[in-house]
């Protein structure tokens, strides 16, 4: 019983960690097993199936084709350790160690060596032997191609086939196997070609594009970061100029005995204060979501991502014509909630709906894709996805609204998010709900 709860729950894991994975990482991986799946598929039936003939062929026949299965599964266990370094060193981030192919190189002639003897000993024949040769440069040569330009492959696999050809030539092989045995060489050359380079330089594009995507992200950062300091600059290199020189005229005149030295530190004080403000208002300003900018963003980099984004409403008097308090509290929902449905899941279809009840704007984001996991977190009261929401919770708590998350049927996530509309800043530039709701008239028309 415990061993199978073990099984299950390595199941569950396995199945976990695959959602976790974003759509590239699961390219990856799949490409991956894919090139390991093939030397493998290779390796248990071209290559083993032929060698039931040597059972019925005597002693010396069965020693060598057991050894021979045995090269080649040793020789599929090593290609698929080489195939991640192959990777890497096809996108330029780390050179492929020459050291790991001497074993593989060992090993491909001694399979070589051991099917010419085969062929000699009359341990396989016809069909089989045709299989056998089908098999036999497979799993060194997926790494390998990776690893070489085109052209180089292309000469060592025709250096490879002609002493082949030539082997089992001088052993005795008649001249119909002996063609077959070509063309199976060359089938398995272009196979070997066309599957694992292709699928490699797509998954080095895509990677690429990632990682300039993610180049793109910094750099936003980055001008942002300026931007804001060019606002603090513009805001504060000013006064903090003018207050130096009025507090050097200050002390001035208080030294001569001036009165009018109490004047300019009424000024200080005065700049000083108004400073204090302007900084405010620039941190306000960058702190605060903006509904409108926000529903664009995340529709276009839910577009941008293959994901289908619909917005409904923000045009209407729910979106533009909400106070500033609560756009900004909602244009925070959209952003959580946009930037969890790019990270969990596998959405192709998401909607942001606008509504307006009689005292509240109600914001409402769905998405499918989600059967196999929870993509923004457990149900209402659980922050089982982080704390993007327990997060927003608060931010919506201080306005007196409110924000529900769970699933909808088999295949839907909502998230919900109220708030009243008499909700406005405090003194201080947080938002805060209002102390008296009847005293703060809607400026919404009402609904029909």
């Amino acid at each position: 019983m415990k061993g199978l709860r073990g099984v299950i729950g390595r199941v569950r894991g396995w199945r976990r960690g695959w959602h976790e994975r974003s759509k590239l990482q699961r390219i990856d991986l799949y490409t991956r097993v894919t090139l390991c799946s093939i030397t493998w598929f290779f390796a248990v039936s071209w290559g083993l199936l032929p060698l039931g003939e040597t059972l019925d062929e005597g002693p010396v026949a069965m020693a060598l084709g057991g050894a021979f299965l045995a090269a080649n599964l040793a020789q599929s266990v090593l290609s698929n350790r080489n195939l991640t370094p192959a990777f890497d060193d096809y996108r330029g981030t780390t050179a492929f160690p020459p050291g790991r192919l001497r074993l593989p190189a060992v090993l491909q002639v001694l399979m070589t060596g051991l099917l010419v003897a085969l062929a000699a000993v009359g341990g396989v024949k016809d069909e089989g032997l045709v299989l056998l040769v089908l098999d036999l440069p497979v799993a060194f040569a997926i790494p390998y191609v990776l690893i070489v330009p085109v052209r180089r492959f292309l000469l060592h696999s025709a250096a490879f086939s002609a002493t082949v050809l030539g082997l089992l030539a001088a052993v005795g092989v008649p001249g119909g196997l002996l063609f077959g045995a070509v063309v199976s060489l060359v089938v398995v050359t272009l196979l070997v070609l066309v599957s694992a380079r292709p699928s490699v330089w797509s998954l080095s594009v895509m990677w690429q594009a990632e990682e300039a995507r993610d180049m793109q992200a910094r750099l936003a950062v980055a001008e942002e970061r300026l931007r804001f300091g060019r606002d603090m600059h513009d805001v504060l290199g000013r006064n903090l100029s003018v207050i130096a020189l009025k507090s050097e005229l200050a002390v001035e005149l208080a030294q001569r005995q001036n009165p009018a030295a109490m004047d300019q530190m009424v000024e200080v004080q005065r700049i000083a204060r108004a400073s204090q403000q302007e900084v405010r208002d620039v941190v306000r300003g960058y702190r605060e979501a903006d509904l409108p900018t926000e529903l664009m963003g995340a529709q276009g980099v839910l577009q941008a991502a293959g994901i289908t984004c619909t917005v409904e409403g923000a045009d209407g008097p729910a979106g533009i014509g909400a106070p500033a308090a609560v756009q900004a509290a909602l244009g925070w929902v959209v952003r959580e909630t946009a930037t969890n449905v790019l990270r969990h899941g596998d959405p192709r279809h998401c909607w942001i709906r606008l509504a307006r009840t009689r005292d509240a704007v109600v914001l409402e984001v769905e998405n499918d894709g989600a059967g196999a996991t929870r993509p923004l977190g457990g149900a209402d009261g659980d922050d089982g996805g982080g704390s993007g929401l327990a997060g927003l919770r608060v931010r919506l708590g201080a306005l007196g609204g409110s924000l529900s998350a769970g699933a909808v049927g088999d295949d839907l996530f909502r998230v919900t998010a109220t708030v009243p509309l008499t909700a406005r800043p405090d003194t201080n530039g947080r938002l805060a709900p209002s102390p008296e709701p009847s005293a703060a008239p809607s400026v919404l028309p009402e609904e029909r």
